[in-house]
């Protein structure tokens, strides 16, 4: 997966085995950055690496 690859929201909730609705939550609350072109929802693949980084080493601790 290329670095600056945009995905949709159901690519991101496969990626993260997550719903819906759980996904939205994350970029309600900013914990997954998004954004929007159009109406189109996309979320750049380095935030999930980065949000996926930061649960891994929240979780070392």
């Amino acid at each position: 997966m290329h670095d600056d690859e945009l995905l949709t929201v159901p690519q991101a909730m496969a990626r993260l085995k997550i719903s819906r609705s759980a996904l939205y939550d994350l970029i309600r609350t900013r914990n997954l950055a998004s954004l929007t072109i159009g109406r189109a929802r996309r979320i750049p693949s380095h935030a999930l690496d980065d949000y996926i980084q930061r649960h891994l080493e929240e979780a070392a601790r």
